[in-house]
This record gives C-alpha cells, sequence and structure tokens, in this order.
C-alpha cells in the first residue's frame, strides 16, 4: 500500500492520512485495523538538514522524533525517539526527524546532521511507530524540496511542484506505481 501525507500532497496511486504526526497516527491506525496491509510505502516531500541536496530522493525506513529543545537541553523523553526497521530493499537509510513544526534554523540543522539525522518529514515518525507495532514493513521515499533554513518554506512552495514530478518519476523507474498514460 502506498501513502501520502494529503492536502497538497496527493497521489491518485496513494492513500491520503492527513499532515503532521497526530492525523497520520489517527488515520494510519485506522487502516491498520480495518484492513491491515502487507506493506507500506510512504511517499512525500522533506526537508534537507545538509547533506542532502534538493530534489535528491531519499529512501528510509528509519525514522526519529527529536524535538529542537533538545539540542538546547531544554527537554528529554524516556519513550524511544528513534526507530529502526528492518528492509533490505532500501538504497539508503537516512534517519528521517519528524516533528509538527519545520526548522527553519541553519544552525540547528546542523545539529540534526551531527546526530546522523539527515532530513525531515512532518508524518514518518509516526508511521514507523504504528507500522512496528502492527509489524507491518515499511519504508519511505521522499524528495527533497528545501533545506531546513529561514527560507525553507518559500523554497519549498517554489520547488513542490516540480519535485512532485520527479517523484512520481523514481516510483515509476522503480516499478512501483504504472507509468502515467499506460495500463497493466
Amino acid at each position: 500500500m502506498i501513502l501520502c501525507a494529503g492536502r497538497n500532497e496527493t497521489f491518485p496511486f496513494a492513500t491520503p492520512i492527513g499532515v503532521g504526526m497526530v492525523e497520520s497516527a489517527m488515520n494510519f491506525t485506522q487502516i491498520c485495523l480495518f484492513d491491515k496491509p502487507d506493506f507500506i510505502v510512504f511517499v512525500g516531500s522533506a526537508g534537507s538538514y545538509g547533506n542532502h541536496n534538493i530534489f535528491d530522493i531519499v529512501e528510509s525506513s528509519s525514522a526519529s522524533n527529536i524535538e529542537l529543545s533538545f539540542f538546547d537541553d531544554n527537554s528529554y523523553t524516556p519513550l524511544d525517539n528513534v526507530i529502526r526497521t528492518q528492509n533490505k530493499t532500501l538504497r539508503d537509510d537516512t534517519i528521517v526527524n519528524s516533528s509538527n513544526y519545520i526548522t527553519t534554523s541553519a544552525t540547528l540543522s546542523q545539529n540534526f546532521a551531527q546526530y546522523g539525522i539527515g532530513i525531515e518529514n512532518m508524518e514518518f515518525f509516526s508511521l514507523v511507530q504504528i507500522a512496528k507495532e502492527f509489524e507491518i514493513p515499511v519504508a519511505g521515499i521522499f524528495i527533497i524540496t528545501n533545506y531546513t533554513n529561514k527560507t525553507a518554506h518559500e523554497d519549498f512552495t517554489s520547488n513542490h511542484k516540480e519535485a512532485m514530478l520527479k517523484l512520481i518519476k523514481y516510483l515509476e523507474d522503480k516499478k512501483l506505481i504504472v507509468p502515467h498514460g499506460t495500463s497493466n
């Protein structure tokens, strides 16, 4: 099953589950309870903490939930905040950080990179957590639309349309979806 966030990031071949960690967690849990999939591929956009360039494709089955206050020693969590699942089909396994907030500080972005975290996407951590609970293999395929800096939103907006076309082409080339205009 292919999932996507929703709102301005929808695809005809993917089921939208909502934006952010709460909407995605609620909707993905419902899917798992009523029609549990055998495998999940989440597709969408992501921001780079600096090691990935605009329009790079990143694959992952590892996610984290580290809030910015952690880097200033202003918070802690008793929960596992990095989750890794086994997926040998991925070409790389960049850790994807998720939060309901988008990072806009280039300085704080460097902290994520120092911890081995490469990109951020608002939904992925909740999906990996739920997939792990339901014992469903999961992978994410992301396209970088912006760097996590002051112009993150403007860059996301200006790159989004082209990024989605490039992501679709990648999924077609990987044979995860049928190319537009063809049939099985």
